[in-house]
């Protein structure tokens, strides 16, 4: 959807061709509420966005003439590399052959392949439609000109790319999100804090900042700059980092009290977590609107 949005012909490949058939028909169901909501992507209507994709059941068919091609498997090495072999079989010289990945390394992934120079992680954000952010991590070998199309294609189509200088462990977006994930649990282990008032710290707090400022431009304004803030609080941040436990384990008592203080008590469990998620994504298109229209103004 976030390629067609930018007039990009796309086709879906997956071995199980039900699951392009159940693709397409949600494709076409979303695409057709974001157009009653106001909140399609693009130029083109949803019918003509729709037109460019289609389903396709043969991998080298669905490869021919390919310019950018996005691996979207479960998170499971062994199979990625099976996946990437086929790939490098089949795809042109020119293909850009990015993996969705949001934690493996490329220079496992992509070891040994032909077209190694080719390839680089593109990870979006979930959901892409509305979370615009993909990380984008290169192999060793990966050529610069291919950092540099992936770069200015999510431009083009609307996203919003960072370059990864170099391969660390969970990228830049899941070491941020897994050092908050892992101090929220220690401060319900410690009995400071609910599950649920936690998610309002972040949400009503420190979330409202970082929907448009990131944490370095936060303290930055802050004080009288960076330097200023680092000599103000620099201190004070050094002594609570100090108090930081040990990194959880993410199991027993705690993960219990957690998962039982986000489900409501009564209903199913299948049907919360669907409505929640479209709460979340009403909740991010409005606010991507609203970031856009910000910006148009700036």
């Amino acid at each position: 959807m976030v390629f067609a949005s930018g007039g990009f012909r796309v086709r879906i490949f997956d071995i199980a061709k039900e699951q392009v058939s159940a693709a397409l028909e949600d494709i076409k169901k979303q695409m057709d509420e974001l157009t009653k909501s106001g909140m399609l992507r693009g130029k083109l209507s949803s019918d003509q966005q729709f037109s460019l994709i289609s389903g396709c059941h043969d991998l080298k068919i669905a490869l021919e003439g390919a310019v950018f091609i996005q691996e979207c498997v479960p998170e499971n090495m062994e199979l990625k590399q099976k996946i990437f072999s086929d790939l490098d079989t089949h795809v042109n010289n020119s293909a850009i052959i990015s993996s969705s990945t949001s934690c493996l390394s490329p220079t496992k992934m992509f070891n040994g392949l032909k077209h190694v120079k080719n390839c680089i992680v593109a990870h979006p954000v979930n959901p892409p439609y509305y979370v615009p952010l993909v990380e984008l991590v290169p192999h060793p070998q990966t050529d610069p000109v291919t950092m540099e199309k992936a770069y200015h294609l999510m431009k083009r189509i609307g996203q919003s790319p960072v370059k990864i200088m170099k391969e660390t462990d969970g990228f830049v977006l899941n070491r941020l999100q897994y050092a908050v994930i892992s101090e929220a649990w220690r401060l319900v282990e410690d009995g400071v804090i609910s599950p649920k008032d936690v998610d309002i710290v972040m949400s009503e707090g420190l979330g409202m900042r970082y929907a448009f400022l990131g944490p370095l431009e936060t303290a930055h304004l802050n004080a009288e700059g960076f330097k200023s803030y680092c000599e103000r609080y620099g201190e004070g941040i050094q002594r609570v980092l100090t108090t930081f436990g040990p990194v959880p384990n993410f199991a027993g008592e705690v993960a219990e009290k957690i998962d039982q203080a986000l489900w409501d008590d009564q209903g199913d469990k299948s049907e919360q977590l669907k409505a929640r998620r479209e709460w979340r994504d009403s909740c991010l298109s409005r606010l991507a609107k609203l970031k856009k229209e910000v910006k148009k103004n700036e």
